[in-house]
């Protein structure tokens, strides 16, 4: 692993100014960076620590609905949010195993945007905000492909807040060595309609299937999705499974997530 200096600011301001300077990244829960550093696919001069910001950490019900902070442990997650949003509590409790649920944060998950991650599906179905230490952006907006997000050189996360829905489930068929979704579907029922996001399919990362959403919003039932389905093409295609294989799951786990939901 390449040398670097690690920085561990207690403020959010701090972590900003540490982020200024030449060759700096910022560090949350670390399970992804960390593998990289090791094979020197990343290289950075300094990492800077987030997980010591006390604001960044939490969850609770505020305005606009589930409020948590970008520091969170998925094992945090998994407890504090089963009250008010159970199944994307269920959805963190699900993410690897206790190693990583103890040490991988939201933010950290968001902001690396893997295209087979679980809390890209739960935001994008969610409609959530992705709070920075700049702005607030739309979780539609928010996500742009595969690693690719809206963030800037220098902004970090610092919060997601999630309007709490009337019914919501999120089920992934496993990749069982890594236990990232091979593919996943997160179904989320709110007034407005019915919104699913599917990560662990595409070559463009997570997305939302509207023609999914159209037929579930005039009709919450596994039938409303008979006759529909995705294509192969431009689906992820490997040893696990072709482009038609994922996307023959992703249907069938929206069914069985609008049934759970039901």
């Amino acid at each position: 692993m390449h040398n670097f200096e690690l920085v561990k600011p207690s403020t959010i301001a701090e972590a900003v100014a540490a982020l200024g300077q030449e060759g700096a990244q910022a560090l949350s829960g670390g399970q992804t960076l960390i593998p990289t550093m090791k094979q020197r696919l990343n290289m950075p001069d300094m990492l800077v620590s987030l997980t010591g910001i006390a604001e960044m950490k939490g969850v609770c019900k505020g305005d606009g609905g589930l409020h948590i902070g970008a520091a969170t442990q998925h094992a945090v997650v998994a407890k504090e949010a089963a009250a008010a949003y159970p199944a994307l509590a269920k959805l963190a409790g699900g993410i690897g195993d206790p190693a990583v649920r103890n040490r991988g944060t939201i933010g950290g998950s968001l902001a690396n945007n893997d295209p087979s991650a679980c809390y890209p599906a739960a935001a994008l179905a969610s409609g959530a905000t992705i709070v920075t230490n700049q702005r607030s952006i739309a979780a539609d907006d928010y996500f742009q492909g595969m690693f690719a997000t809206a963030l800037e050189e220098g902004e970090i996360i610092t919060e997601i807040r999630f309007p709490i829905p009337e019914k919501a489930a999120y089920l992934k068929f496993e990749q069982p060595a890594s236990r990232f979704a091979l593919t996943g579907v997160f179904v989320a029922k709110y007034p407005s309609g019915v919104r699913v996001a599917v990560t662990g399919a595409s070559n463009d990362g997570v997305f939302r299937w509207a023609e999914a959403e159209a037929a579930l919003s005039a009709n919450f039932a596994p039938s409303a999705l008979e006759s529909l389905s995705l294509s192969g093409e431009g689906m992820i295609a490997d040893l696990h499974g072709s482009g038609d294989y994922r996307a023959h799951l992703a249907k069938v786990l929206t069914k069985r997530a609008v049934l759970a939901a039901s």
